[in-house]
């Protein structure tokens, strides 16, 4: 088992690690919109956040030494499902193989986030 950590990407604001490789699968923790270098919510609405994790997703896939076609599984959390378009339309820039995916509305994300993206890679 290997730890994945970048400094490129939000540092985890809890007892995880940004990803975890075993064998020849990464096993990546959820991104919000944070900025990297000030660890706060990016300004904007769903769009500047959907943006904003997939850049933080691609700084720890790309330090796993993988790439966005790596990808074989997301899951998307939604604050709001009426977001669900919005979302989709940002993630096919990201992820136009169309890895396996779920979507779940919730009630909360971390520090207020809109969104919230994690993902399985295989190398």
């Amino acid at each position: 088992m290997q730890t994945i950590s970048t400094s490129l990407a939000p540092q985890a604001i809890g007892p995880y690690s940004q990803a975890i490789k075993v064998w020849n699968i990464i096993f990546c923790s959820g991104q919000i919109g944070l900025n990297p270098e000030t660890m706060t919510i990016v300004e904007g609405w769903i769009e500047t956040e959907t943006h904003q994790v997939c850049k933080n997703i691609w700084e720890v896939l790309k330090e796993a030494g993988v790439e966005y076609e790596n990808v074989v599984k997301t899951t998307i959390f939604l604050q709001s499902l009426n977001d669900f378009a919005i979302v989709n339309e940002i993630y096919w820039q990201y992820f136009p193989h169309k890895p396996a995916r779920s979507t779940v509305e919730v009630a909360k994300l971390p520090k207020g986030a809109l969104v919230e993206i994690e993902v399985l890679a295989v190398l």
